[in-house]
């Protein structure tokens, strides 16, 4: 038995309801104005550039710690950056809601541009590193800026259209990062890898600058709008996400996992995670970073986790890739960043088609539920790779996380929105983000402790003991060149090969838990309706006075012509 429901918007049904019901959809797409067509290639830009750096240095990486001797600190020179892009983006996300989001994204791009330029100059690790923070806190808040901008100027039922583009091109951005690095280490200097930000942050900001106007409260004086900022909240979690990074550097390494060295950081970053929330959820505390309705509702907390496992295994895919296609097929640096082609070649196409199945659809629970299954299946395939494994299977293989990636870099948001209101859009992004960044730092430093304990395992098979001290304590990594490898004596080359292989075979073992807890963390989203009206304060602006950005002020601009225009559904559902 069927009962029609029409309805002017889906904003009218309970952002509760759980959608059990086959729906039959008429939907008139947004239409948009020139300046938000000026600004879309803007936010494509800087996050393919952002993207690129996250990756970058994993085919470039060794050869800047021998130019610079970095020792131990190598692995520093990939965690500052994902350190303070996930530490600082609770932050921003808030600044955002005071300041507006057109000055904040012009700061975000303005210090990545700095930091790019400190790391390309440096001459010592220490002031690598220190480029490399810096880079990292404008590379989270330029992430989280192009999704806030997004998410004001596009209707929650059709962004996974437009987030599909941005996110196609971060996918690209991420796969082109090794292949970069690698052409830009063997054809010019590790420099460029870092100063080719220079000029694109330069255009990126020109563009901004000239393009971005959008509304925001004038009206509140400067101090009062300082005192809404979460210090106390922003000093917990940078201490807490410091100190978990600093355990899952160096355990397993320079210290063993037992050692206090390790567990004290470990259980104090841990307990600090745990303050941060009970802090944020006090009754005491009048502006949190992260309001708790973000973690307490169950489809948002889930689509949250879901968002750090993706990340976790999108980076443990990018960063260890490489190392089997140079210390095991012996590839070079940019050989070896053709090799990641096929994941890109993937992941952009199936960004696309999750963001337009979500629009067309409204649903994403079963394109996450796909998602999961590829990447728990392909995760566990990649435990078959050797030194025989052909062309054509390790190809095929590579492409089946990519599938399930592709799908969660456009569907992934709109489930975290969707079950809030839109005044919460930036908390909920903001915590969107940080989830991603902070599964980065996951997806590099677990599987390289599981890597390096794995290699000092099987070291002694490798008879050379000269050979197997050089490779020993953590070092493996940062030896991964097929010239490197090349210039042992082909019994000594074989034995590390066969190492470099058992070791990978445990990582990628390692990797199937967190993809099938992610299958599984599926099942707690609710199929929630997306809304096709956009109620926000900070859409785009053109001069003219009112408008319904809900500023309720007179010098807060509206342009209803220049970005998206609401969009109207007629929705019929049966039981």
């Amino acid at each position: 038995m069927s009962t029609p429901i029409s309805a002017t918007t889906s904003a009218q049904i309970s952002l509760e309801q759980e959608s059990d019901i086959a729906q039959h959809t008429t939907t008139t797409l947004s239409k948009t104005g020139w300046r938000f067509w000026v600004i879309f290639p803007t936010l494509m830009l800087v996050s393919l550039l952002v993207a690129v750096e996250s990756t970058v240095t994993s085919t470039a990486l060794p050869f800047i710690v021998h130019e610079l001797n970095a020792g131990e600190l190598y692995v520093w020179f990939v965690n500052a950056y994902f350190l303070t892009s996930a530490a600082f983006l609770p932050l921003f996300g808030q600044l955002a809601d005071i300041f507006g989001r057109r000055w904040v994204f012009i700061s975000v791009v303005a210090i990545f541009t700095l930091g790019s330029g400190i790391a390309g100059g440096s001459n010592t690790a220490t002031m690598l590193i220190a480029g490399r923070a810096v880079q990292g806190i404008g590379g989270g808040g330029i992430n989280l800026c192009i999704e806030l901008v997004v998410s004001d100027l596009v209707p929650l039922r059709e962004r996974g259209n437009y987030m599909a583009l941005l996110f196609a091109f971060f996918a690209l951005g991420t796969a082109m990062g090794p292949f970069v690095g690698g052409v830009l280490v063997e054809r010019s200097s590790w420099r460029w890898v870092f100063w080719l930000n220079l000029p694109l942050g330069g255009v990126a900001l020109i563009s901004l600058l000239i393009f971005l106007r959008v509304k925001y409260d004038r009206t509140t004086a400067m101090s009062e709008r300082l005192k809404r900022i979460d210090y106390i909240g922003t000093l917990i979690l940078v201490g807490a996400v410091t100190s978990v990074l600093i355990g899952l550097s160096y355990g397993g390494t320079l210290y063993a996992w037992s050692d206090a060295r390790i567990i004290v950081p470990l259980v104090l970053g841990i307990l600090g995670l745990f303050v941060f929330h009970a802090y944020e959820t006090a009754s005491w505390v009048k502006y949190p970073t992260l309001p708790e309705q973000v973690f307490r509702r169950r489809t948002p907390a889930a689509a949250l986790l879901l968002a750090f496992l993706s990340f976790m295994l999108l980076f443990w895919a990018i960063y260890f890739l490489p190392v089997y296609f140079q210390a095991v097929l012996l590839a070079g640096s940019t050989q070896s960043g053709v090799w990641l082609l096929p994941t890109v070649l993937v992941e952009v196409p199936l960004a696309v088609v999750g963001g337009a199945l979500v629009t067309k659809t409204g649903r994403y629970k079963p394109l996450h539920l796909f998602a999961f299954g590829v990447m728990t299946l392909g995760f566990g395939l990649f435990a078959r790779f050797d030194r025989w494994t052909s062309t054509a299977e390790w190809v095929i293989v590579q492409m089946l996380p990519a599938f399930g990636v592709g799908f969660m870099m456009s569907t992934n948001l709109p489930a975290v929105q969707a079950d809030l209101p839109e005044e919460q859009v930036a908390a909920a992004t903001a915590a969107f983000s940080f989830m991603r960044a902070y599964g980065s730092i996951w997806g590099v430093a677990i599987p390289a402790a599981v890597f390096n304990a794995r290699f000092a395992v099987e070291a002694y098979r490798i008879t050379d003991e000269a050979v197997r001290d050089r490779l020993s304590d953590g070092e493996a990594y940062s030896y991964v060149t097929a010239a490197l490898i090349g210039t042992f004596t082909p019994e000594t080359r074989d034995q590390v090969v066969d190492v470099f292989t058992r070791a990978l075979k445990v990582t990628w073992l390692a990797s199937i838990a967190p993809a099938a807890l992610g299958f599984a963390l599926v099942f707690m989203e609710k199929e929630v309706v997306l809304r096709t009206e956009l109620d926000t304060k900070f859409g785009l602006e053109d001069g003219q006075k009112g408008g319904s950005g809900g500023a309720g002020s007179s010098d807060v601009e509206s342009d209803a012509a220049a970005g998206p225009v609401q969009v109207k559904e007629k929705t019929t559902s049966s039981a």
